[in-house]
């Protein structure tokens, strides 16, 4: 039977990439099975269904075929039927590939017992898949939490991770009696920063300059993620113009880091009194 991805998500099909990822991080974040409130079985679906529609390619065939149609884990397998393997029936297998679904069976092994050949392998245990927020800083300069999936598990997140990005813990996934491990993937979900944005190694923000400091110069508070620095606005700066800090950005290794950069919005005056204006009447004589 073919599922409802759209309305699993709660959804219209029009849905934008950035619709379907909020919907998803709703849903994930309420039936967190690690959560007491969590429900595996529904964030399992969710799962699926956001690693359907996530995907344009997966997305324009499940539009076209639905759930049980080609690579999205029903009866049809990769573009093939089940009368291209000698009728063996592939539906039992309804986790799918990808983001989606869980893998719980080998190719190889199937394909190796049905046209003889093949190399034997072992059998391997559920992939796990878990979602972690971080703070904007966390992601800049990497950290390191535990996870409830097993007593002293632990996952190191590298710096300048990026949103939705996975780490990988190789075999630490659900255990198979007789097999090997299958592995553990970390999604990383990044909280926005409400003074800074990143672009590759560098860190970026606004900073509104009154129009007298722009014109004569002034030192200003900047919040770095390093502490507060006093920033030096140099007399005559033009509006948009971009004052560099050297090394305040993400680290690119031990010992170097991206800049901060930050881009001088000059604050006009909405209102000026009398006096203002005469002063202003003389400065435009002057040629300013």
């Amino acid at each position: 039977m073919s599922k409802d991805y759209y309305k699993i998500l709660g959804v219209e099909k029009n849905a934008s990439q950035d619709e379907i990822k909020k919907a998803f991080r709703k849903l994930a974040h309420e039936h967190h099975p690690d959560k007491k409130t969590g429900n595996a079985d529904k964030f399992k679906e969710a799962n699926e269904a956001y690693g359907v529609l996530s995907d344009a390619q997966k997305r324009q065939q499940y539009d076209t075929f639905g759930s049980a149609g080609p690579q999205m884990g029903g009866s049809g397998f990769g573009g093939f039927n089940a009368q291209d393997f000698g009728g063996f029936d592939f539906s039992q297998f309804s986790g799918g590939f990808g983001q989606g679904g869980n893998i719980e069976f080998d190719l190889n092994d199937i394909l190796g017992s049905m046209f003889g050949g093949g190399r034997a392998r072992q059998r391997r245990g559920r992939n796990i898949l878990v979602d972690v927020e971080l703070s904007f800083k966390e992601s800049i300069f990497g950290a390191e939490r535990e996870l409830n999936v097993r007593k002293g598990l632990k996952v190191h997140i590298p710096a300048g991770i990026e949103d939705g990005e996975t780490v990988r813990l190789s075999g630490a996934g659900e255990p198979m009696e007789g097999g090997v491990p299958g592995d553990l993937h970390v999604r990383i979900h990044v909280r926005n920063n409400t003074i800074w944005r990143k672009e590759r190694y560098n860190l970026v923000t606004e900073l509104p300059v009154k129009l007298s400091d722009a014109l004569l110069g002034a030192e200003y508070p900047l919040e770095t993620l390093d502490g507060e620095i006093k920033l030096k606005i140099p007399e005559g700066i033009s509006y948009g113009e971009v004052l560099r800090v050297k090394g305040r950005g993400v680290p690119i290794d031990k010992s170097h880091r991206g800049d901060a950069l930050v881009v001088v919005r000059i604050v006009m005056p909405r209102k000026l009194s009398r006096d203002m204006k005469k002063k202003i009447e003389e400065l435009k004589k002057e040629g300013l």
